[in-house]
C-alpha cells in the first residue's frame, strides 16, 4: 500500500510540474508574439516618420532625421545599460562586504576557536603572547591597507 501512496505523490509532483511548465510556454509565446508585434509597429511608425519628412524636407534630410532618433535611442540604451552595470557592480561590493564582516563575526562567535584560543593562552603565557599580538596586529593593518589601495585602485572602470 506504500507503493500506490509514493507513486501517487510522484504522479501529482510529475502533474504539478507538466502544468506549470504549459503556463510558462503559453505565456512566453505571448510574450514573443507582442514582441514581434511591437516591432512591426514600430517598423511601420519609422517608415511613416521617414515619408512625412522625405515629402516635406527631402531624401538627405529624412535620412539624417531616422539616423538621430536611432543614434538618441543607442545612446539612451547604452546609458541605460552603464547604471545598470555599476548598480550591479556596487551591490556585489556591498554583499562582500558584509560576507566579509559575517565571517569575522562567526570565527569570533565559534566556541571551538576561543576554546583554542584561551588554551594556546594558558600554554605560553599572557606577559610572551602581548608582543606576538601587537606585532601580528600591525603586520595586520598593513596587510588590510595594502588591500584596501588595490581594490580602490581595480574598482575605477577602465572604460
Amino acid at each position: 500500500m506504500g507503493g500506490l501512496r509514493s507513486k501517487g505523490m510522484f504522479q501529482r509532483i510529475i502533474d504539478g510540474i507538466s502544468a506549470s511548465t504549459g503556463t510558462t510556454v503559453r505565456l512566453t509565446s505571448l510574450a514573443a508574439a507582442a514582441a514581434f508585434a511591437l516591432f512591426i509597429t514600430t517598423c511601420f511608425l519609422c517608415a511613416a516618420a521617414f515619408i512625412s519628412v522625405l515629402d516635406k524636407y527631402g531624401p538627405v534630410q529624412a535620412c539624417l532625421a531616422g539616423a538621430g532618433i536611432f543614434f538618441l535611442l543607442t545612446l539612451t540604451a547604452a546609458g541605460t545599460y552603464w547604471g545598470y552595470k555599476r548598480e550591479v557592480q556596487k551591490r556585489a561590493q556591498i554583499a562582500a562586504e558584509r560576507a566579509a564582516k559575517s565571517a569575522a563575526a562567526s570565527m569570533l562567535a565559534d566556541p571551538m576557536l576561543l576554546a583554542t584560543g584561551l588554551q594556546i593562552v594558558r600554554a605560553i603565557g599572557v606577559r610572551r603572547l602581548l608582543p606576538i599580538l601587537a606585532i601580528a596586529g600591525v603586520a595586520l593593518g598593513i596587510m588590510a591597507s595594502r588591500t584596501s589601495v588595490s581594490d580602490e585602485a581595480s574598482a575605477e572602470p577602465a572604460e
